[in-house]
């Protein structure tokens, strides 16, 4: 095996090569080309102009309510909430499934940390169960097995039958912009009644048979960090079908106040999480211009594609019946070793590269987390890479 070692080195290398070479042609640059940059081609400066000159540049503004609009008409919900950023919405998503201190959230260790934190604020622990190779996503397989093998119903309930602990959501991610087997993961939800709220911070545009993310569950949320596919520089969403469950958490991220012309009082203890105005008129401009982003973003994913057609190196796309926004386009090498070799090269090149994020139960916070068996995400958290993916 050791004779083979200089062989495989120089043949990764080669194609080592051949990939800065092609990202450098795609891009038409020399210089660095990061990971996932914005892009303002369209009313972003006009809008946040207009909210500047009007001085509304806060949480009160037209903006926020016409993206609070736009999302529900793009995603097909009833009702959505403007937040300040994707963790703030899932916190919030949390609260509105219900919640509580001391009891489960079932989730994904492939993830990155927010989707811990949000359960964590809510004093809740997360649980952790494995993900499917082709998705990168919650596995359903997975789910099914650990409800039924490891709790059991109690007062219409499920309770982890090695803590005692009420199981009060699962939360699924899309991760990367894929679309897991969410149809499935919300049917075993209602079958064991555990509300689904769904973490599609990074799946804006992404659709399962036509239906957008984020909408097959109780709640869904999205991110809009300055480096997904549309972005308000800090922002994130709500959405929901529960049009009065959508009012009462709009109403606790505006810190519970009760309107009123100039008196202060509040009915719950509430929180500072509004989206600002001015993040919304960027919002507003960025969700203009999402179609014409995911065109792009699928001709880009295909460029890839086909340059790592017949190479010993598997590109990720969508599952069939799904619609990926391909936010970030990714692959998988064929181990740590190779995968480390990949992105020391790549970033010694100013071509910026990562890997997928350490799992979460790896992580000091929470390694007192309940873990489930997880062969596949232990498989890819050593072996996937992302690639530039700005338009």
């Amino acid at each position: 095996m050791k004779a083979l070692w200089p062989i495989l080195m120089i043949k990764n290398l080669r194609m080592f090569e051949e990939l800065v070479s092609f990202i450098r042609k795609l891009k038409g640059d020399q210089g660095f080309i990061p990971l996932h940059a914005p892009v303002f081609n369209g009313n972003e400066r006009n809008y946040v102009l207009e909210t500047i000159d009007s001085t509304f540049v806060s949480s009160v503004g037209k903006f926020v309510d016409r993206f609070e609009e736009m999302i529900c008409e793009y995603t097909g919900s009833k009702f959505a909430v403007a937040t300040v950023n994707g963790t703030a919405a899932l916190h919030m998503a949390l609260i509105g499934a219900d919640v509580s201190r001391g009891e489960e959230v079932i989730t994904q260790p492939l993830s990155f940390v927010a989707t811990a934190n949000a359960i964590s604020y809510c004093g809740a622990i997360p649980v952790f169960i494995d993900v499917d190779l082709d998705t990168l996503g919650m596995s359903p397989e997975s789910l099914e097995s650990f409800l039924k093998d490891m709790t059991f119903a109690k007062n219409g309930v499920r309770v982890n039958k090695s803590t005692g602990s009420k199981i009060a959501a699962v939360v699924p991610m899309h991760t990367f912009g894929f679309a897991c087997r969410i149809r499935e993961i919300g049917e075993i939800c209602a079958k064991y009644n555990i509300p689904l709220v769904e973490d599609s911070a990074e799946s804006i545009g992404t659709k399962v048979g036509g239906q957008h993310t984020g909408t097959f569950g109780k709640l869904g949320i999205f991110s809009l960090n300055g480096n997904k596919t549309i972005t308000s520089g800090g922002g994130g969403a709500i959405i929901t079908n529960d049009v009065k469950l959508g009012k009462h958490l709009k109403h606790l991220t505006t810190t519970a106040k009760i309107p009123h012309k100039w008196e202060y009082r509040h009915d719950a203890i509430g929180y500072n999480y509004r989206m600002p105005n001015i993040n919304a008129a960027l919002a507003c401009a960025q969700l203009e211009q999402l179609d014409a982003f995911l065109i792009s973003k699928r001709e880009l994913a295909e460029s890839y594609k086909s340059f790592f057609n017949n190479k010993e190196v598997e590109f990720i796309t969508e599952i069939e019946g799904t619609r990926a926004n391909y936010w970030l386009n990714t692959i998988k090498l064929k181990n740590k070793e190779e995968r480390d070799e990949f992105l020391s090269y790549t970033n010694a090149k100013n071509v910026m590269t990562r890997p997928i994020w350490h799992l979460l139960n790896d992580l000091d916070i929470y390694k007192e987390s309940f873990i489930y068996s997880m062969p596949n995400a232990k498989n890819l958290s050593e072996r996937v890479v992302n690639l530039p993916s700005s338009l």
